[in-house]
């Protein structure tokens, strides 16, 4: 188990039954990089790969 997954548990615990857009949560990560910049590359990483998810693995 990686440290993060208590993180993601955590979130999955808490907030799990709501739904939220993408819009709001593009927004979340702003507002967290804008607090914590040195997390700015990790996030962008995430950022990217979820607007890829559906991207055909032959491209």
């Amino acid at each position: 188990m990686y440290f993060t997954d208590r993180g993601i548990e955590e979130l999955v615990e808490r907030r799990g039954e709501e739904e939220v857009s993408l819009l709001w949560l593009g927004e979340r990560l702003r507002e967290f990089v804008d607090l914590n910049p040195e997390f700015e590359t990790p996030v962008e990483r995430l950022a990217t790969w979820l607007a890829r998810l559906d991207d055909d693995e032959d491209d």
